[in-house]
């Protein structure tokens, strides 16, 4: 199996996004490795030799995607025996000159605590904890959305998402059977933020799957206990006009982008 390695003198979040997007392209598997913080000679020499160690146990050369700051350490990376891709040469001299404006890199300053959205992304996250399956819902005045549907449709890992990568304030509030009595209604904490409210849904099959795993052979994961919650937060969407999306075959990351693209919220990522 061939390897591509994702190599960076920071965090190497940048090379594994461009690396993995470009490979997804593909029908093909391969063995990932990320070496991040690669910021001395030193190291740049024992990334090397991984690099030629790779080539051996395969056969086959490695692809290696990086961005790297330092030029003197950029250079000996450039040496590998891999296929080198350097994203930062293939688009900086073109950016440069569009703006007319010469760049100047510097470590870290993609993913750092220095970024200017960093303490907007902690205070989403803190956010996005205490106001975690409608644990409190006094606070939803200051949500930028509000996530709703029933119990393990992706509402949490979706709230930490957003509020990790796009420092967007997401709360989320689960409908339970008790919610459900003749008819689910809105509970008066969630309409008097109607407007802010976005639902999860998902396949009734997946759910029971999901609920197995967690607490199995009981009523909360058996297949119509699953099927009748989800038709009444589908018909209670419908009948309040609440947009929501079926997150049964989408990740984490397209289920944000979704409802980014849907409701319209900024990304404070920038």
């Amino acid at each position: 199996m061939r390897t591509a390695f994702y190599i960076s003198d920071g965090t190497a979040i940048t090379s594994e996004v461009f690396g993995h997007a470009l490979l997804s392209l593909f029908p093909i598997q391969f063995n990932h490795k990320t070496i991040p913080f690669v910021e001395t000679e030193e190291h740049a020499y024992k990334v090397l030799e991984k690099i030629s160690e790779s080539f051996q146990d395969s056969g086959e050369r490695p692809l290696v995607f990086y961005t790297i700051v330092n030029i003197d350490v950029r250079k000996i990376i450039a040496r590998s025996v891999g296929i080198n891709y350097n994203f930062l040469d293939q688009f900086v001299a073109p950016v440069e000159k569009v703006l007319g404006v010469p760049s100047k890199p510097e470590k870290h300053r993609t993913h750092s605590i220095h970024e200017k959205t960093y303490d907007i992304r902690i205070d989403a996250v803190n956010y996005a904890l205490a106001n975690d399956d409608g644990s409190s819902v006094k606070d939803y005045a200051s949500a930028d959305i509000i996530l709703v549907g029933v119990s393990r449709s992706g509402k949490t890992p979706t709230s930490l998402y957003l509020a990790l990568q796009y420092g967007i304030k997401a709360a989320n509030y689960p409908f339970t059977e008790e919610d459900m009595g003749d008819i689910l209604k809105l509970p008066p904490a969630l309409r008097r933020f109607k407007d802010k409210l976005f639902g999860l849904t998902i396949h009734p099959d997946r759910l029971h799957q999901i609920r197995s795993e967690r607490r199995a052979n009981s009523r909360y994961a058996s297949l119509q206990q699953c099927r009748m919650e989800l038709r009444e937060v589908e018909n209670l969407y419908r009948r309040e006009k609440i947009p929501f999306l079926n997150s049964t075959k989408f990740s984490i990351e397209e289920i944000s982008a979704k409802i980014l693209a849907e409701t319209g919220l900024q990304r404070k990522k920038y």
